[in-house]
């Protein structure tokens, strides 16, 4: 284990943000990790996962510490289950090929999905009708304010859409080092109603897709529409989809009668952010070296050499203008740091 000065985290963020970690120290273990965190070398502490969920807007005056321990085990099964446990430091979508190789079923939908396991519950990530917490069991984190080990269960973590009490009051407080996962072993419960992995398997013609062609189906759809981050900078979906009181739904969708929608509950309604983004005008455009996807208005990116701040200040204008045009207002979905 070796702490480094002044080190780059261009290599460290998806978006390829020149920013650089008064110190760093990457850790392959729990032990390492409780060894960092009494080395005293900074008085603050900062945990990076993959790197595929922030935008870095400045240098970051602490101790970075990536986390890169990794290890996946079953801890128990029967005939129909598997949990299975991942270390902290695993990457998330090998972890869902690794599912798929064992017909381990449930994360299918979520494959792609860039980051670590660590980092999967903080954001209840989610995709094409499946998210997280529909597949989590527990998880182990360490506290930063007195290094004990905590564990929380699916109810302790408050799971909303792309949130968690981990993101919230919770925020900065643990390192997730350990997450626990319950799958199917058989009679999956397939999500195959999202038109565009339908129209993928028809495509194929594949009427009675296996959890690979479902994840198949899913990679082809994320790698027409998303940017590789290891190509062009960026962190995949930067807002959220806006969720909406039916009041609200009522009036908007009487302007605009054509715009995709989802009905959430009685009283609440969801509204694409992309559709939103595109017809603000946003798609494709470019600042310099900031920038909207040209494929998919969602995703934000770093074209070479963007700073951090010129893509918060792209996200800022973008939601100015969705909120003077469609009277709704989108948020980000990834940490500004």
């Amino acid at each position: 284990m070796k702490i480094e000065e002044h080190k780059s985290l261009k290599n460290y963020n998806t978006f390829g943000i020149e920013c650089a970690a008064r110190f760093f120290v990457s850790i392959s273990s729990k032990s390492e990790l409780i060894i960092a965190l009494k080395s005293k070398v900074h008085q603050n502490i900062f945990i990076l996962g993959g790197g595929s969920n922030m935008l870095l807007t400045k240098d970051i005056d602490a101790l970075v510490i990536h986390i890169n321990f990794k290890g996946i085990k079953i801890i128990s099964e029967d005939e129909h289950h598997v949990t299975l446990s991942a270390m902290g430091g695993e990457n998330w979508p090998d972890f869902v090929q690794y599912c798929i190789k064992n017909n381990y079923g449930g994360v299918e939908n979520l494959s792609l999905i860039p980051g670590n396991v660590g980092t999967a519950p903080i954001q209840n990530i989610g995709a094409y009708g499946v998210e997280l917490k529909d597949v989590f069991e527990s998880c182990k984190a360490i506290s930063l304010t007195d290094l004990s080990e905590k564990e929380f269960s699916n109810s302790d973590c408050q799971f909303a859409y792309r949130n968690s009490i981990l993101k919230n009051e919770l925020k900065r407080k643990y390192i997730i080092t350990e997450v626990v996962f319950k799958l199917t072993k058989n009679n999956h419960k397939k999500n195959i109603d999202y038109g565009a992995i339908q129209e993928q398997l028809s495509n194929s013609d594949i009427l009675n897709p296996s959890l690979k062609d479902i994840s198949e189906a899913v990679i082809k759809i994320r790698q027409s529409k998303l940017p590789d981050p290891n190509i062009i900078g960026n962190s995949g979906s930067f807002f959220k989809n806006p969720i909406i009181s039916k009041k609200l739904f009522n009036k908007f969708i009487k302007q605009y009668p054509n715009a995709p929608y989802y009905t959430i509950s009685d009283d609440e309604m969801k509204i694409p952010a992309g559709w939103l983004i595109e017809h603000a005008g946003f798609k494709g455009k470019r600042y310099g070296d900031a920038g909207v996807h040209e494929k998919q208005a969602l995703v934000l990116v770093n074209y070479g050499n963007a700073s951090g701040n010129e893509i918060l200040e792209l996200s800022k204008k973008i939601q100015n203008k969705v909120e003077k045009l469609f009277g709704i207002t989108i948020s980000s979905e990834v940490n500004i740091i």
